[in-house]
């Protein structure tokens, strides 16, 4: 059992280095092709920052893949299942159409059209939900337009749920980043703790796509140097969608059933292959509640569903006092708490303390909602480990820093003049703001600014 472990260790470390190593120069090269948008009203960056991200995620994609196909335990993958030649496919449709949003803004409707292609391509190729274990009524077989249908709903939904949730530096690929790690140890159970080999094709594409988030991670947290792009979510998007379909669609459930004599260890032996039906939206509950309630908002305000605006569950938690890095912490915590919280209920779900502690961490998560102004710091001796906003400052310091007696007036007085003049400085730059039309997707960090700005809740006409 440990022998695929460090086989799926090394696909995901592979990955993620691929993705690293390739995200600086696709970075130079997004600034040579102007992939870089100007700055919006409801950007929260200050200078325009170059997208096309995904180029480098795609890359850690192919070889992660290419590594796997040559790793002895992961061989059978690709010998016994076309589901990773699937995925590639679909990724890469899905991929190239991200690339020219990223460079040319292409209609949200052509977008669309798209994102139902490459999930039809992936369901040509035998990536598809075939039956449906229900509970009370047992596994229903589907026939092909019903799984078809299925499956092109569940990825579309999937990759828009991404795309509407990257709206702050970080936020969509440390989320799927949580969101893959429970599904890797979902999966991962039902292959080695039930021997399903079928569940092994959803469990590298799980390893897979955490390499990738890791990968990019860390030039894309705040401030940012470089956004995923439609390029960048619309992939990891699909590449989540279809660990989901490959474990519901392809794992026979009555397989379960032989490790249990009684009915209710029937019923218990049956409870992970129902976790599948509620597992890919427990990943995305958070993007999914944010595209859901985007859509009410704007249909309800006479707008296009597909119209941006400043009103996303991350800009809420900005305009109530957080900082851009506590945002984006809360929404991994809740996303955690969701996504492990219910692949724990599936594996002891005869405990109750499984319950109670979810209750537990949910009401920690609502105290740190209800404290934005709090800000913790670090010990001394971790102050060169920390983010300069979390260090302590040395009184030395700031004695250091200030003025002298006879200095301070004149001090005070010119310092108040510059303040003045940088106020107004702002004003006018905010006042001189392009906003500009026609910006399709979310790419990366797209909250509002200053708490000021929100007394005008202008709408923005932009398509996603």
């Amino acid at each position: 059992m440990g022998q695929p472990v460090r086989d799926y260790l090394l696909t995901l470390c592979v990955t993620a280095a691929v993705t690293y190593l390739l995200t600086g120069p696709v970075r130079k090269f997004a600034i040579a092709v102007g992939a870089m948008p100007a700055i919006r009203a409801r950007d929260v960056h200050r200078e325009p920052t170059p997208r096309l991200g995904g180029i480098a995620m795609f890359g850690g994609l192919c070889a992660g893949l290419i590594v796997a196909d040559h790793l002895f335990n992961l061989q059978g993958v690709f010998e016994l299942s076309n589901e990773p030649r699937a995925l590639l496919s679909g990724a890469a449709l899905i991929w190239l159409i991200g690339v020219l949003d990223d460079k040319f803004e292409i209609d949200a409707l052509i977008k669309l059209g798209g994102q139902m292609i490459a999930a039809a391509v992936m369901v040509i190729q035998g990536l598809t939900i075939l039956w449906l274990p229900i509970p009370g009524v047992g596994t229903v077989a589907l026939t092909q337009w019903q799984g078809t249908l299925l499956t092109v709903a569940l990825v579309v939904i999937t990759i828009n749920a991404v795309n509407f949730v990257d709206g702050l530096d970080g936020l969509a690929a440390g989320m799927v980043c949580i969101a893959s790690a429970a599904f890797f140890l979902y999966a991962y159970r039902l292959w080695m703790g039930y021997g399903i080999e079928a569940a092994a094709p959803a469990t590298l594409f799980a390893a897979i796509l955490m390499g990738m988030c890791l990968g990019f991670l860390p030039h894309n947290m705040h401030p940012a140097r470089i956004f995923m792009g439609d390029s960048g979510s619309m992939l990891i998007g699909l590449v989540l969608a279809a660990g989901a379909i490959s474990i519901t669609g392809q794992v026979d459930p009555d397989l379960m059933q032989l490790f249990e004599g009684s009915e209710r260890g029937a019923t218990h032996a049956m409870l992970p292959v129902f976790i599948p039906l509620l597992l890919p939206l427990t990943i995305i509950a958070i993007p999914a509640a944010d595209l859901v309630l985007a859509i009410v908002r704007r249909t309800w305000n006479g707008q296009s569903p597909f119209a941006a605006d400043r009103g996303h569950l991350h800009h809420r938690l900005l305009e109530v006092g957080h900082s851009h890095s506590r945002a984006v912490l809360i929404m991994y915590f809740w996303s955690a708490l969701i996504a492990f919280g219910t692949v724990g209920y599936s594996v002891h779900s005869a405990s109750m303390w499984i319950v109670f502690v979810i209750l537990a961490a949910s009401a920690v998560g609502l105290v740190l909602l209800l404290m934005p102004r709090f800000t913790p710091r670090a010990p001394h001796w971790a102050n060169r480990f920390v983010p300069p906003r979390y260090r302590h400052r040395a009184a030395e310091q700031a004695h250091s820093s200030s003025p002298s007696y006879g200095e301070e007036p004149a001090l005070m007085a010119s310092g108040a003049q510059r303040g003045v003049a940088e106020a107004q400085m702002g004003e006018e730059t905010a006042e001189r703001a392009p906003v500009a039309v026609g910006v399709s997707g979310v790419n990366g960090a797209t909250a509002i600014g200053a708490r000021s700005r929100f007394s005008d809740r202008r709408s923005i006409d932009s398509s996603r």
